[in-house]
């Protein structure tokens, strides 16, 4: 063999990459002079794309398998090389593995809280974080845009700029879509593919690809949180009259140990019960009866009716109370009652619903002969 052959053997060329890293998007072949001999093998392997560049410009594109980088294999570098030096000279080219596999568990939140008009809390600050997923999907935008001459590009030369592009925009889209905070806080996955789509076409941009955004969790200041959780509480609790009256009861015993015993507590006990009724009213939404003695309260569950006893209003009585007052001789079928709906006073007697409690009332006794 002679010296040229020698001299020609030393530019035969293995072009490849292997990656043993997890976070490089883009590495350069490393080549003495970027000095590559006509007909070198080039190996691109799975989840990789080979981009040529010479003389500043991309000149081919090359998809995963073997090529031997023949004239016929090269047509935009051959038209820009001219192979003036024929064609077993080598040629000056940069040649650039892009990873096509795509980057998880990137990191993305917001490092102050974002300010958003909420329908049912008003204005609230709102934290917000998660991860998300990203590829390369067009190596010549990303070496353009992005990589320029780094011969060794990892994701975390990018990552910065991807998150405040999600940040930016969560806080833009999270503030026109009205969506109330509660229902973000329960529906982080349509939360996240919506943002996905919102997003996706500015990393496009980038010559990648943004194939999943997660939110992890949404979080509100604490004084808001607080609030939520006494809201909640009261659900759980229900009838607040009920289990005031409830928490009433229990104490008996531990009050009965205070000075003052039973008597303080039966003062207590009293002004509990007083408070416990316009409460309990006021979660129904019902108003409290009024306090004037000319104004009927409104219509309970069951009928009431007010009577002119002894001169005064009285009142106002469940059917219970009136049959209890006519047993005792001072409910007669003479005396003036009123209940909801009825125009005047009207005799007992002369009412059909109140003749049921007169029916069992033996009638006076005869005049003695």
């Amino acid at each position: 063999m002679g010296i040229w052959d020698k001299v020609r053997g030393e530019f035969i060329d293995i072009v490849q990459w292997i990656d043993d890293t997890n976070d490089t998007m883009v590495y350069r072949f490393e080549r003495y002079n970027n000095q590559i001999k006509y007909g070198a093998q080039l190996t691109v392997r799975e989840g990789q794309t080979a981009v040529f560049v010479n003389e500043g410009r991309i000149a081919d594109v090359f998809q995963p398998g073997m090529v031997t980088l023949e004239t016929k294999n090269l047509p935009v570098l051959s038209t820009l090389q001219g192979w003036k030096y024929g064609l077993n000279s080598p040629f000056m080219a940069e040649v650039y593995f892009c990873s096509m596999r795509q980057f998880t568990d990137l990191k993305w939140g917001t490092m102050n809280p974002i300010m958003m008009r909420d329908a049912e809390f008003g204005p609230v600050r709102l934290r917000a974080f998660g991860t998300y997923v990203v590829q390369v999907s067009d190596p010549p935008v990303l070496i353009r845009q992005i990589v320029g001459t780094d011969g060794h590009f990892t994701v975390e030369e990018i990552v910065n700029q991807l998150r405040n592009l999600i940040v930016s925009r969560f806080a833009e889209i999270s503030s026109q879509s009205k969506i109330p905070v509660l229902d973000m806080a329960a529906n982080y996955g349509e939360l996240g593919d919506f943002l996905t789509k919102r997003i996706a076409p500015e990393f496009q941009s980038y010559g990648l690809q943004l194939t999943k955004l997660l939110v992890e969790n949404i979080s509100l200041p604490p004084a808001v949180e607080e609030a939520l959780d006494k809201r909640t509480s009261m659900g759980v609790v229900g009838n607040l009259a009920a289990y005031t009256q409830f928490n009433i009861a229990n104490s008996i015993p531990d009050a009965a140990k205070n000075p003052g015993g039973l008597a303080a507590a039966g003062a207590g006990i009293g002004m509990g019960m007083a408070m416990a009724q316009p409460i309990g009213q006021a979660l129904a939404g019902q108003q409290p009866a009024a306090a004037s003695p000319g104004t009927p309260p409104p219509i309970p569950g069951a009928a009431t009716y007010f009577a002119a006893i002894e001169g005064k209003q009285t009142g106002p009585f469940d059917m219970q109370t009136l049959a209890s007052q006519a047993a005792s001789g001072r409910l007669t079928q003479q005396t003036l009652v009123w209940t909801q709906g009825m125009t005047q006073w009207t005799p007992a007697g002369q009412i059909p619903a109140l003749a049921g409690i007169f029916a069992s009332i033996p009638p006076p006794l005869p005049p003695s002969a």
